[in-house]
């Protein structure tokens, strides 16, 4: 079976209002495939892997029943990003930075605002997506610490490996690879160029639950699993990979259905005092696709399907 899903999003996020994907039925369960519009089809391959594997195959035996999560905060306004933390119920916050459009001093505000909603006790992480050069980053990485009252650690703050690397030389704040894991025909170049103090690990990118397992292993780097912003059913599969880590002691970015307006479950995978349930998820409450996006996502589904010589009617069957 396959159907396609849309809903709006609460807040504006990686430039994008309303988030939409496909999701597959197999033998094991359902899987998602939803890679952002910008990626070409060779890139999606992997996406579709991890669709056909959560689908196909059962998840990996866990070894904790729940996942401590940290809430997201977009690119919003202080007093937005302030409401976001204290009603996720999280003691770990990742925050948006580096928004085209914005400043530095709006970064700023909406840090200092996460720590005042979030107590000093809790956990304060930056995410700007490689929006900045590494000189930029030198600057506004330990500004950051600052109205944070101290960061966990600033994710992809620059492009490259090499200006990760000497990035984590000029600063003390420590540094998370995301982009550079994820998008990188080479990942393990992030371990031997040193540029990475933790790993950010998504499913659905990389190819699917046992593809980031044995990617973990080979980089023996502190890793947190996070999410590419799907439904319930793409995030379970996120679950599943943070539950069979045997290590993991960072919190995992996958809080991010409370984002949806509208998610294809009808009890969503969203936090309880900070952590998600592992355990399959069934779209019981899918508010289908209009004609047209379902039609769009259906040709690039089988467009994937044909550049990665995966055939979809072996895994549907």
């Amino acid at each position: 079976m396959i159907a396609v899903y849309s809903t709006g999003l609460r807040d504006r996020f990686r430039n994008l209002d309303r988030r939409d994907g496909v999701l597959l039925r197999g033998p094991a369960g359902w899987g998602e495939f939803s890679p952002f519009w910008d990626y070409d089809d060779v890139t999606c391959v992997p996406w579709l892997r991890a669709a056909v594997e959560a689908a196909t195959l059962p998840y990996p035996t866990p070894v904790r029943e729940r996942v401590a999560v940290n809430a997201t905060v977009p690119a919003v306004g202080p007093v937005r990003a302030a409401e976001i933390v204290a009603s996720s119920g999280c003691t770990t916050v990742k925050v948006k930075v580096a928004q085209a459009g914005q400043s530095l001093g709006e970064d700023l505000d909406r840090v200092a605002a996460v720590r005042d909603a979030l107590g000093p006790s809790g956990q304060v992480r930056v995410d700007a997506n490689a929006a900045w050069s590494l000189e930029d980053a030198v600057r506004a990485v330990p500004a950051l610490d600052r109205a944070a009252g101290g960061l966990q650690y600033a994710e992809q703050p620059v492009a490259g490996v090499d200006d990760l690397a000497r990035l984590r030389r000029r600063v003390s704040v420590p540094i998370a690879a995301d982009e550079s894991i994820r998008r990188a025909s080479d990942p393990l170049a992030v371990k031997r160029a040193e540029a990475a103090d933790v790993v950010v690990i998504k499913v659905q990118p990389l190819g699917g639950v046992r593809a980031c397992l044995a990617l973990v292993a080979e980089l023996g780097l502190p890793m947190v699993v996070s999410s590419a912003l799907e439904s319930s059913v793409g995030i379970a599969a996120g679950v599943a990979l943070a539950a069979a880590l045997p290590g993991i002691e960072l919190a995992s970015g996958l809080a991010t259905v409370t984002m949806f307006e509208q998610d294809v479950a009808a009890t969503p995978l969203v936090p309880e005092a900070g952590s998600l349930p592992g355990g399959r998820v069934a779209p019981t409450a899918l508010t289908h696709a209009p004609d047209a996006v379902a039609a769009r996502w259906l040709e690039r589904l089988h467009r994937v399907a044909d550049v990665g010589g995966i055939d979809l009617d072996e895994v549907l069957a």
